[in-house]
C-alpha cells in the first residue's frame, strides 16, 4: 500500500493505525466501550496478525462506535437517503417524460441498491481478512491501495456532508419563513433570522455524542418521510382530479439539445436523490461481527424508499405535467390563485419535512464530528469529561455557525444539487463501489459482476460529466436571479 507518510498531513486527518498523517492503508476499528486509565492497551481492538495493538482511536470510540443492531442502521440509511429531496421526483420526470423518467427512476434505484450492496460486501471482505473499515476513505485508500484516493474520498465526502447539512438549514429556515409568512404577512422577520434560529437547535441536537445516539431520531425521521410523502401525494391527486385541475402537458422540448441537458440534468438530480456518501461510516456503528447485517438494514431501507420515492414522483408529474415546480409543494401552492390542497394539509406537511431536515444535519454532520473527534479528543478520560466535552462543544457549535453563514450568504443553496450529484454523489455511490469490489473481491474478469460493474463505472462515468455540465449551465442560465443575503430561497 502506498503511504504518505509523516507530518505533513492535516492534522484532523490522522492514520488510527500508525499515527502518522494520513496513511491510506489504515485498517483497524476500535471497538473502544469503556477506556479507563489503562486506555493504551487497546484490549478491544481487531487488527491484523502479527502486528501490535494499534492505539485507540477517539473518532472510532466516541462518534462511530459499534453498538447498533441491523435496524439501527436501516434507519440511518433511511434518514441519509430518504428526505425532502424526494419532492423534486416529479421536476427530475418532467426533464425525461413518463417512459425515459419512469425507466430512469428505477434503473438509479438498482443501481445504488446493488452498489451499496457491493460496499457492504466489499467492507464484510475486509473485515474477514482482519481489516474492519469504519470509514470511507480508509477502505478506498487501503482496496485501491493509492495515496491519493484517501485526500479525494475524504474532500468529496465533506463536500457532499457540509453541502447536505447547509442545504437542510436553508430549506428549514425556509419552512419556519412559509409558515411565519402565514401568520403574519407583514412581519419583520427575514430569511437570516429563522436560519439563526435552526442553527442553534441544531447545534444544540449536535451535541448528542455519537452516531448510535442518533437511532431513535433516525426512526422519527423515516415515520416524518411516510407521512409527508403520503399528504403530498394526497394533495397532488386532490388537485389534479379536482373540476379545475392544473392544465396537464406531458411534451418535452421541441429543441433536441435542451431536451438533452433537461435529461442529464434529471438523472444527476436522482443521483443526489439517491445518493449517501457515508454507508462504511453507517455500517461502523453495527456491533461486530457486521457481516450481512447491512445487507438486512439496506432491504429495510429501500423499501421505505420505493414507497416513499415513486408515490410523490407519479402523483406529482401526473398532476402539473411540465409545469411542474422543482419542488412539488411550490405547484400546490402557486404565486397567483388559490392553493390546491387544504392550508391544514400544506401546514403540516411544512412542519414535517422541517423535522425530517435537522435530522438529515445530524446525520451527514457525523463525518465532520468523526474527523474533529479523532484527534481532539482523547479515549484516555471519559466521553463527558471536562477534557473532551468543552471541544466536542466547541467544534460542533462551530461547525454549525460556519455552514448557517454560508446558507444565509448563499440562499441560492438548492441550484446546486444537481452539481452535487454529479461531481459527488455519483463517484461516491455509483463508481468507487464497483471499482472497490472488482478489486478486492476479483471476479473472473469475462464473469457477468465484473462485465457489469465495468459498464456501470463506464456508463456513470459519463453520465457524471455530462450532468455536471448541465449542472453548471443552469447554475449559468440562473445566475441573474442570485443575490448574496436574499430573504428568498431562490428556486
Amino acid at each position: 500500500m502506498a503511504s504518505t507518510g509523516g507530518g505533513g498531513g492535516t492534522p484532523f486527518l490522522l492514520s488510527p493505525a500508525t499515527g502518522h498523517a494520513a496513511t491510506p492503508s489504515s485498517s483497524a476499528v476500535h471497538d473502544v466501550e469503556a477506556v479507563g486509565a489503562g486506555a493504551g492497551t487497546g484490549t478491544g481492538a481487531h487488527h491484523r496478525a502479527g502486528k501490535s495493538t494499534p492505539a485507540p482511536d477517539a473518532g472510532a470510540a466516541f462518534v462511530l462506535e459499534s453498538k447498533g443492531t441491523w435496524w439501527h442502521a436501516g434507519f440511518h440509511l433511511t434518514t441519509a437517503i430518504v428526505g425532502p429531496t424526494v419532492l423534486t421526483l416529479p421536476y427530475a420526470l418532467r426533464g425525461m417524460g413518463w417512459g425515459l423518467g419512469l425507466a430512469a427512476l428505477t434503473a438509479v434505484f438498482a443501481v445504488t441498491f446493488y452498489a451499496y450492496y457491493l460496499v457492504s460486501r466489499v467492507l464484510d471482505h475486509c473485515e474477514a481478512a482482519g481489516r474492519r473499515h469504519i470509514r470511507f476513505r480508509e477502505l478506498a485508500a487501503d482496496v485501491l491501495g493509492s495515496g491519493w484516493v484517501f485526500y479525494v474520498v475524504v474532500s468529496v465526502q465533506t463536500a457532499i456532508n457540509a453541502g447536505v447539512t447547509t442545504g437542510s438549514i436553508l430549506l428549514a429556515a425556509d419552512c419556519l419563513k412559509i409558515m411565519y409568512s402565514d401568520l403574519a404577512p407583514d412581519g419583520p422577520l427575514k430569511l437570516y433570522h429563522f436560519i439563526i434560529i435552526v442553527a442553534v437547535v441544531l447545534a444544540l441536537l449536535s451535541q448528542l455524542p455519537s452516531f448510535h445516539s442518533l437511532r431513535h431520531i433516525n426512526l422519527g425521521s423515516l415515520i416524518l418521510s411516510f407521512a409527508y410523502t403520503i399528504l403530498v401525494s394526497a394533495a397532488c391527486i386532490r388537485a389534479g382530479a379536482s373540476s379545475n385541475p392544473p392544465a396537464k402537458d406531458y411534451s418535452l422540448s421541441s429543441s433536441k439539445s435542451e431536451k438533452t441537458f433537461n435529461a442529464f440534468l434529471s438523472i444527476s438530480i436522482l443521483a443526489s436523490v439517491f445518493g449517501n456518501g457515508i454507508l462504511p461510516e453507517i455500517q461502523a456503528t453495527l456491533a461486530p461481527p457486521a457481516a450481512g447485517k447491512m445487507t438486512k438494514a439496506l432491504v429495510l431501507c429501500y423499501a421505505v424508499v420505493f414507497f416513499t420515492f415513486y408515490l410523490p414522483a407519479i402523483t406529482g408529474y401526473w398532476a402539473f405535467g411540465n409545469q411542474v415546480q422543482s419542488n412539488v409543494l411550490q405547484s400546490l401552492m402557486p404565486d397567483e390563485g388559490p392553493s390546491l390542497a387544504p392550508t391544514w394539509l400544506l401546514g403540516l406537511t411544512v412542519v414535517l419535512v422541517l423535522l425530517q431536515l435537522l435530522a438529515i444535519a445530524l446525520v451527514y454532520s457525523q463525518v465532520a464530528y468523526e474527523i474533529m473527534e479523532k484527534n481532539s479528543a482523547d479515549v484516555a478520560h471519559g466521553r463527558f469529561s471536562r477534557r473532551n466535552l468543552a471541544p466536542r462543544v466547541a467544534l460542533r457549535t462551530a461547525y454549525v455557525a460556519a455552514c448557517a453563514l454560508v446558507a444565509a450568504a448563499l440562499p441560492f443553496f438548492g441550484d446546486i444539487v444537481g452539481v452535487v450529484g454529479a461531481v459527488g454523489f455519483i463517484p461516491l455511490d455509483f463508481i468507487l463501489p464497483v471499482v472497490m469490489y472488482n478489486m478486492a473481491l476479483a471476479p473472473p474478469r469475462r464473469s457477468p459482476v465484473y462485465l457489469a460493474n465495468v459498464a456501470i463505472m463506464v456508463v456513470f462515468t459519463g453520465v457524471g460529466v455530462i450532468g455536471a455540465v448541465a449542472s453548471v449551465r443552469k447554475l449559468a442560465l440562473d445566475a441573474g436571479k442570485f443575490k448574496l443575503f436574499s430573504d428568498n430561497v431562490v428556486d
